[in-house]
């Protein structure tokens, strides 16, 4: 039993090369409004970062301001990507001594920040390759984010694109790496496995994953741990440890209570989605059984549809929102189903190695 409680996913810090072109991306394709800043007129002469919210939903977009820093490292070496995977925690100070007491390595000690609107505490330990956790606790913090960001006045508003909370963070390993991984978060958050599928589930004639859903306490936080299987080709998995030049997250999966309207919105703000082969909805009502949505719009949008015994959910991936073809992004939508998507991934694998071909990386 943990000394600590994690209340929900907090933030996904991003380090990327141009932080106030990708906020732009974020706001205008994605819908995300620019609510805290963080730079030189804030004092902070090493990095800039941008907070982007919407509804339930943060990701902070940092990038160096000089030469020779860690964040300029980890661009270098692995391009734009998630560093960090934040999470709200009762007692920053608990769930830093326990995982570390548990085996896992400091990046940096609990630390209080404050400014005239409070205090917050965090503090940061070491996952998978160079990604991070931050456990973060602002129940006497009143600003808009945490202490040493500013309020950002923005002329423009986003138009929201109906996301709400991030349902899940999935984190691509090399081969080999899944079960360690896996091990990691058992002995040091005490999380356990909430869902798996091997490569006997998951394989194209070309390319297999496994994964195992890693999911703490109450549920509420959920990371599926990806490693590649042998197959003919290069599966998606291990084409993204080569050019993200080891482990790293892969995707974050957020969700919309109604599906077909927000990838509407995106595809008309200009994000491009999968594309999903016709055949995959011929078979679509044997193999689901009854849904609600008309199966011809669903077509029409590239949606994808799964069902276990607590009902189904719906899902669809962006391309890689950058030009290595690592990190993307899922919009979901369930409606009872707490899988995830098992059934799809062929028809996804497929997609993807298309894209692949297109890279010249099957």
């Amino acid at each position: 039993m943990n000394s600590f409680k994690i209340n929900s996913f907090d933030h996904c810090e991003l380090y990327v090369s141009n932080a106030k072109q990708a906020a732009h991306y974020y706001q205008s394709a994605l819908g995300f409004q620019p609510i805290a800043y963080q730079g030189l007129e804030t004092g902070n002469r090493n990095k800039v970062s941008y907070v982007m919210k919407q509804n339930q939903i943060r990701f902070v977009l940092s990038s160096p301001l000089v030469p020779g820093t860690e964040i300029g490292q980890h661009i270098d070496k692995h391009g734009d990507g998630v560093k960090d995977i934040s999470f709200s925690v009762d007692n920053t100070e608990n769930a830093w001594r326990e995982t570390t007491d548990r085996g896992a390595e400091s990046v940096s000690k609990p630390k209080m920040i404050e400014d005239e609107k409070g205090e917050a505490i965090i503090a940061t330990i070491k996952t998978y390759g160079d990604t991070t956790h931050t456990f973060v606790e602002r129940e006497k913090y009143n600003g808009v984010f945490l202490p040493g960001y500013q309020v950002m006045d923005v002329q423009t508003v986003a138009n929201p694109t109906g996301l709400v909370h991030i349902d899940h963070v999935v984190g691509n390993q090399p081969n080999g790496e899944m079960e360690p991984t896996c091990k990691f978060y058992e002995k040091v958050f005490g999380w356990h496995r909430f869902w798996s599928v091997d490569d006997k589930d998951l394989s194209t004639e070309f390319s297999s994953l496994r994964s195992i859903v890693m999911a703490n306490e109450n549920e509420i936080i959920k990371m599926p741990i990806n490693e590649p299987a042998e197959g003919l080709k290069k599966s998606q998995i291990q084409e993204f440890v080569e050019f993200y030049d080891g482990p790293g997250i892969q995707h974050v999966a957020m969700s919309t209570k109604d599906i077909i309207s927000t990838v509407k919105q995106l595809r008309s703000n200009g994000v491009e989605l999968l594309k999903t082969p016709k055949t995959y909805y011929e078979k679509l009502k044997n193999r689901i059984g009854d849904f609600d949505e008309d199966i011809d719009i669903l077509a029409e949008l590239g949606i994808l549809l799964d069902s276990d015994e607590n009902g189904y959910m719906l899902q669809i991936f962006t391309k890689p929102i950058q030009d290595r073809p690592t990190l993307f992004y899922e919009i979901i939508q369930r409606k009872g189903s707490n899988s995830f998507g098992k059934g799809n991934f062929k028809a996804l694998f497929e997609s993807i190695e298309k894209e692949q071909a297109l890279r010249g990386n099957l």
